[in-house]
């Protein structure tokens, strides 16, 4: 089978320092981009860490347990700094695809790319995420999911390349496994979600109700934004702030992902502007 495409799918994974996406840094990611020709195209990257001076980053050693990434492997490579542009000219305006990407590779991507300055928008991409896939119609991790579909064992897991692939091999099963079946949505709603098409798998695997891309931040029933975390959770951020102006200054100040920290930043001007208004209103300006 041939993916159905109306423009690129890039197929990606990253191995990082660790797994907040506010502080986590990329040490490696492979990038496999599949041409709506069928043709297919891929890099790999090794990352050095480093901090907004330039200063290389420690690899924590639980962390390369995990993938076997070191300091010492990432130490003569480019920072994330000087492939941004390598980067995202290679995705160019692909729509992007992983595992667990909508919850964590995403935003993370997304978040190097604004520490560096460099131009990367997701308003026009559309976002498939295979786990999301796998989750609501089986429920399983990427490695049972490569066996379960494929009939094959994982071999190097944890790796950016291996994982990558396996993801592109699972997806493309879980178009043949699932082209006719039913799924019932939470609030009854019955359909056949699992299409070679690229904006219906990304319209079943969204997280539609997160206003951010780390879930930080959610919409209510009104579309309103609201927090999805600590003692305000479910609270409206306008609500919050007008209420308790020093809580907008404590987000900006704490380790959260910058769209995160835009977003917020969004809000509170927004906020700030209906006051202007209500003020010159009242006195008749």
């Amino acid at each position: 089978m041939q993916l159905h495409l109306e423009k690129p799918l890039v197929f990606f994974d990253l191995e990082t320092t660790g797994v907040t996406v506010g502080t986590a840094n990329i040490v490696e990611i492979c990038l496999h981009k599949v041409l709506p020709d069928g043709s297919t195209e891929s890099r790999v990257y090794r990352v050095r860490p480093v901090d907004a001076n330039g200063k290389t980053l420690h690899i924590p050693e639980a962390t390369t347990a995990i993938h076997g990434i070191s300091d010492a492997d990432v130490a003569d490579k480019p920072s994330f700094r000087e492939l941004a542009s390598e980067i995202a000219a290679f995705i160019g305006d692909a729509d992007l695809a992983g595992y667990n990407s909508n919850k964590f590779d995403v935003p993370l991507l997304v978040e190097e790319f604004m520490r560096v300055g460099c131009p990367f928008d997701l308003k026009c991409r559309r976002l498939v995420d295979v786990q999301n896939i796998f989750h609501k119609m089986e429920q399983r991790t990427l490695k049972a999911a490569y066996g379960f579909y494929c009939g094959k064992n994982l071999e190097n897991a944890h790796s950016a390349d291996a994982d990558t692939m396996a993801t592109y091999e699972v997806l493309m099963a879980q178009l043949d496994r699932y082209k006719d079946t039913e799924y019932v949505s939470p609030d009854g709603t019955v359909c056949k979600p699992i299409v070679n098409d690229i904006e219906a798998l990304s319209r079943f695997t969204a997280n539609s109700q997160w206003a951010d891309l780390a879930g930080h931040i959610a919409y209510d029933k009104q579309h309103r934004e609201v927090f999805n975390f600590g003692k305000h959770k479910g609270k409206p951020l306008e609500e919050v702030f007008t209420s308790e102006p020093a809580y907008y200054d404590w987000i900006i100040k704490s380790d959260f992902p910058l769209y995160t920290k835009a977003l917020v930043t969004e809000v509170w001007k927004r906020l700030r502007d209906k006051k202007l208004r209500d003020l010159k209103l009242h006195f008749g300006q």
